[in-house]
């Protein structure tokens, strides 16, 4: 038996005493012997925690096995995965759910890799100016590898350009023609002034340059006659003046008006001379370039129209330069090079697979790129090379992966995004992403073949689902890895490659079968299931490089099981500050708890306190009170607004219960009240609603219950106690509390017996129950914790309908009896007439 055989306690007083509480929380009563046979017996050690023998991995260290691939028992994942990124359609991007530290991540790169590489190697893209329009750069596409052969010839056609023209028109060929179509020039618009002149000193006629042009006027024996002598001679004579000075200005305005026209063909035949000289040049730099992308069309017709700018603007050339200003930094900057330059936006080697990129902090600009503003103090303004690429570029024909948390927190990317998905091209907004961009940038949109891969949680996916009208237009593939593997042969083989493939990467000792064996029982501790493996890799990783530095430091040459030991009891003790804070104001007597004795109206209720990512149990100590009432349960948690909606829901169960057990023919008049003792903070679950029932009902009965056991476990208005969580942290909370105590041998907890399944406790625990120091029970009804608690028969109804006298439920009805007779009486006083 479980428990010591004590002294039997007297029977609690019949239930006709008076209405009024009679819970006893300061007097400790013995706890009472359990009649024999009166309940579940205590769970055996084996039951506790399920192990794993090291013998049966057949392996003797890590490094006899094959490392695993990806994850394990993740099929439907990774088939879900596999076709989305499959299927062709635009449309059926993948959102890929599980929990942080899963290795979802790690996973999805995994698969990612092995079906691009399988895949078609994407095209390269560049944008080059648009010699038609400058401010709408174009875009081409080119097979894949051949983007940067062609950047790197261009380069290198610029450079021979950058010497080999300015020579061209330094030529001593090149100036004598030049002189030669000047000299013409000059010498027929000379020619004919000299012909004026000669023609107006034959008519003593004298032709004056001024800052405003050309003026005559009449000489005399070689001098200009001044107005006021020539205002003296004769009318005839001074006629005779203006006509001859009228023909020769009419002379001359036929010979200067002819100059421009002459000046015009001059630089016509310049620029014949020009185009002739710079032509060969040209086209011998830039035909092999031309004759290697023959096979590419808007390649082709770009260097066509690129060669065309170049002779039409071939006198821009004729600088000289020197080394360092044809180096490619120095062309970029040079305005009479820059415009014929590459700009490379993706470039691939070619047969080399589908991109796989990842954007974990995206922004408009990092994702569809974005034009770089020019200095200011730059002459130029942005033009197609200040284009730069974005994530979607370098993964357009392949996968991109995205945190769809991160993406989604921004309102202006997550649009960004699905703009780019629903119209099939990457369009960059030159004014976004970059303070001072050019506006009036509109490159041409560069088609987009994608598929985004999101990694998030069921929470996230579930809320875009119903608040984004857009998301499971472009989402329709969901990829849901599991937290948890079925625990069995092969599973536990599988995990062992799993931990193989984690000392592999990190490049660790290898573990021996023993240690594989201590992972194994802690992934099932994670999963909180002794049937399940927990596949949270990131977390089994931490744990097996955290063994390795323990190995190290015991000069093991192999990580061991009590390595492993080593690292999660390190673990737990780096986290556990706020445990042993409880645990000492417990040990204290700060909070009050018992673990001992037995107690009306007060039982052990256990919770699960989490701080970050550390887990533990604490005992809390419920108490409850009766008396007549109108049938209410005050949850005085909820009443100060520190019950959460699931605790006050369990709490209203219990009302339930109590009216369907025990008020099917009167009315429930009681009145009481439930409060967690000494908790300062919200109280949410309805894991303790099995505790608070029984010491409702400890009080109702006037039985005590047991204070050396603690209670979890949820339960329905039909009385069947039903499954927590936590209860191995839970279990563990109050065996410490024990142990500061004193172990009394009696001391126990009762779960639930649904949660049989989930028992991985820790070895402490599981020796003291086998040493008979600590016991577990599980329980299916709130009779059977009846029993247990109090020591009683709980009872079951008679042939008239009626629990037994002596039994808890008994004393019960005919408590509540009482009470309904009671507020009966009371009503029947108050309805009588005055004397």
């Amino acid at each position: 038996m479980f428990f010591k055989r004590l002294t039997k306690t007297k029977s609690a007083p019949a239930p006709s005493q008076p209405a009024e509480d009679t819970a006893r929380p300061d007097d400790a009563i013995p706890a009472p012997a359990l009649q024999a046979n009166s309940g579940p017996q205590p769970l055996g050690a084996s039951d506790l925690r399920r192990t794993v023998d090291s013998k049966s991995l057949g392996f003797k260290t890590t490094a006899d096995l094959e490392p695993a691939e990806g994850l394990i028992g993740q099929d439907r994942a990774l088939k879900a995965l596999d076709f989305g990124l499959r299927i062709r359609a635009r449309d059926f991007n993948i959102f890929v759910l599980g929990p942080p530290a899963s290795g979802k991540s790690t996973a999805v790169r995994a698969h990612l890799a092995k079906v691009a590489a399988a895949s078609a190697t994407p095209s390269d893209w560049i944008y080059v100016n648009n010699f038609d329009d400058p401010r709408r750069p174009r875009a081409i596409e080119l097979p894949a590898g051949r983007a940067k052969a062609l950047s790197k010839g261009m380069l290198a056609a610029l450079h021979e350009l950058a010497a080999t023209l300015p020579a061209a028109f330094d030529a001593e060929d090149y100036r004598a023609r030049r002189r030669a179509i000047d000299e013409e020039f000059r010498g027929s618009h000379e020619d004919a002034l000299d012909a004026v002149y000669a023609k107006a000193a034959q008519q003593n006629i004298a032709v004056l340059r001024t800052p405003l042009g050309f003026g005559m006027a009449p000489m005399h024996e070689g001098k200009v006659v001044k107005s006021e002598v020539f205002n003296q001679l004769p009318e005839s004579m001074r006629r005779d003046v203006e006509t001859r000075i009228t023909s020769l200005q009419a002379e001359l305005e036929r010979i200067l008006s002819s100059a421009p026209k002459a000046d015009k063909r001059r630089r016509e035949q310049l620029a014949e001379l020009n185009e002739e000289v710079a032509r060969h040049a040209i086209e011998d730099a830039l035909d092999e370039l031309s004759a290697s992308f023959s096979d590419v069309a808007e390649v082709a017709k770009f260097l066509a129209d690129a060669e065309d700018d170049m002779i039409a603007n071939a006198a821009r050339f004729a600088t000289p330069a020197t080394e360092a200003e044809r180096t490619p930094a120095a062309l970029a900057e040079d305005p009479r090079f820059r415009r014929y330059m590459i700009n490379v936006m993706v470039s691939h080697e070619s047969d080399t697979g589908a991109p796989v990129r990842e954007e974990m902090s995206p922004t408009t600009g990092s994702l569809s790129g974005y034009v770089e503003p020019a200095p200011q103090s730059a002459a130029q303004r942005a033009d197609f090379l200040a284009i730069r690429p974005g994530t979607l570029h370098g993964a357009n024909g392949g996968a991109l992966i995205l945190d769809a948390r991160r993406i989604t927190s921004s309102t202006a990317v997550w649009e960004a995004l699905k703009r780019a998905l629903k119209s099939g091209e990457i369009r960059i907004d030159a004014a976004s992403g970059v303070p001072g961009a050019a506006a009036s940038l509109d490159p041409d949109p560069i088609p987009l073949a994608i598929k985004v891969v999101l990694l998030g949680d069921a929470d996230l996916f579930y809320r875009l689902r119903q608040d984004d009208p857009d998301f499971a237009g472009l989402f329709k593939v969901q990829a849901d890895f599991d937290e948890t593997i079925d625990r069995n042969k092969d599973n536990d083989a599988a995990y062992a490659r799993l931990v193989a493939s984690i000392v592999k990467r990190h490049e660790l000792k290898p573990v021996d079968a023993a240690g594989v064996a201590r992972l194994i029982e802690e992934a099932a501790r994670i999963a909180e299931d002794s049937e399940k493996l927990s596949i949270e890799v990131g977390l089994i990783a931490d744990i097996v490089r955290e063994a390795d530095y323990w190995s190290d430091s015991a000069d093991h040459k192999v990580t061991k099981a009590e390595d492993v030991a080593r690292a999660i009891e390190e673990r737990t003790r780096r986290a556990d500050r706020a445990r042993d804070d409880v645990q000492e104001s417990v040990e204290r007597g700060i909070m009050l708890v018992d673990t001992k004795g037995s107690k009306v109206g007060q039982i052990n209720g256990l919770s699960l306190v989490q701080k970050g990512g550390f887990s533990f149990g604490r005992p809390a100590r419920i108490t409850a009170r009766v008396h007549l009432g109108q049938g209410r349960v005050t949850d005085i948690e909820r009443e100060v607004q520190l019950g959460g909606p699931l605790h006050s829901k369990g709490v209203m169960i219990l009302w339930g219960y109590l009216a369907g057990r025990y008020a099917q023919d009167v009315p429930l008049a009681l009145a009481a009240t439930l409060v967690f003792e000494q908790s300062y903070g919200t109280v949410e679950g309805d894991s303790a609603s099995s505790a608070e029932l029984f010491a409702l009902l400890s009080a109702l009965s006037d039985a005590p219950v047991r204070q050396d056991l603690a209670v979890t476990g949820s339960v329905n208005q039909w009385g069947e106690v039903q499954a927590v969580g936590g209860v191995n942290e839970k279990i563990e909370g109050f065996f410490d509390v024990c142990s500061a105590r004193g172990i009394t041998g009696t001391q126990g907890v009762i779960i639930p017996h649904a949660n049989r399944q989930h028992l991985m406790l820790r070895e402490d625990v599981v020796k003291a129950v086998k040493d008979g120091r600590f016991s577990i029970y599980a329980i299916k009804t709130a009779d059977e914790g009846l029993a247990l608690l109090t020591g009683l028969e709980a009872g079951q109804k008679g042939a008239d309908g009626r629990f037994g006298a002596e039994t808890v439920n008994g004393r019960i009805e005919a408590r509540l009896r009482t009470f309904a007779e009671r507020a009966r009486s009371f009503s029947i006083e108050g309805s009588k007439p005055a004397s």
